[in-house]
């Protein structure tokens, strides 16, 4: 059988009560899926011609590694914490060229990260998540589960990366290749960066605030469209006045422009010192 089916099966048989506490060849199942998944060789969500789908049976395998695994005391240097799964095993990072710094650098299991990247601590990687190769994970950072980061991205420090685990049908979020994020940005609730983009520091991207595209002149929900320079400015509200408060309300919106030269130049530069 191929893992695929392994876990529709255990799915199946865990959703029907018959699967209770796993045995041998169901642990076995489960380790190779958690194998899989820091190999980079199955994904939580994969690009499709018209966008990025979540791969149902591979957040299904997540979920099952939690449902059928008891909490255990386990140990991180001196100190004893609790979980159903330890931390991901990281003497491959070195070999490829990929840095993480001590003291609060966290990959959980089942996450991948690629080569000749770097994790500055603290950071933390959950399970699920793909951090591709040449990118940066700044201090102060979250990458949630499930969530897909593209080859040569910039998290800028403090920035959070949502997690995405349910429902399975849900798409995580998605940051595309050379992204950079400026420090504070928050990507939440399945929302996709494009190619190419620079969003400015402390910028909200979440489906529910809208993105005013300059360049194509539309309305984006959910998405910043590939090569655009993004930032937060705040619209009038529908609220209006109100006995409450004077002056009108507001609500924030995302303003996307074309990305222009400098933009570019300079975040590489950035990148460049920091390889350096």
């Amino acid at each position: 059988m191929t893992l695929e089916a392994d876990i529709t099966d255990l799915k199946h048989r865990y959703d029907s009560g018959e699967l209770t506490e796993p045995g041998t060849a169901e642990r076995e199942v489960l380790a190779e899926f958690l194998a899989a998944l820091e190999a980079g060789d199955i994904r939580a969500a994969e690009p499709r011609t018209d966008g990025w789908e979540a791969v149902e049976w591979v957040k299904t395998g997540i979920l099952l590694n939690f449902s059928l695994r008891e909490i255990e005391p386990r140990t991180y240097g001196d100190v004893t914490y609790h979980d159903v799964l330890g931390l991901r095993e990281t003497a491959d990072l070195g070999e490829r060229g990929t840095r993480n710094t001590p003291n609060g650098t966290t990959i959980r299991r089942g996450a991948y990260v690629g080569s000749d990247a770097i994790l500055m601590s603290p950071s933390f990687v959950n399970i699920g998540a793909y951090v591709g190769d040449g990118t940066l994970v700044d201090s102060a950072n979250t990458v949630g589960s499930c969530a897909q980061i593209g080859e040569n991205v910039k998290l800028g420090g403090n920035t959070l990366i949502g997690g995405v685990l349910e429902p399975v049908e849900d798409t995580p979020v998605v940051i595309e290749d050379d992204v950079s994020l400026g420090a504070g940005t928050r990507v939440t609730s399945g929302f996709v960066v494009g190619e190419g983009s620079v969003v400015g520091e402390n910028t909200l991207l979440t489906p529910r605030i809208p993105v005013y595209d300059l360049v194509d002149e539309e309305i984006h929900y959910g998405e910043l469209p590939p090569n655009r320079r993004a930032f937060t400015r705040f619209v009038e509200s529908s609220v209006g006045e109100h006995e409450l408060f004077s002056g009108g309300a507001y609500k924030p919106a995302v303003v996307a422009m074309d990305i222009e030269a400098e933009t570019r130049d300079a975040t590489q530069r950035e990148a460049e010192l920091r390889s350096s």
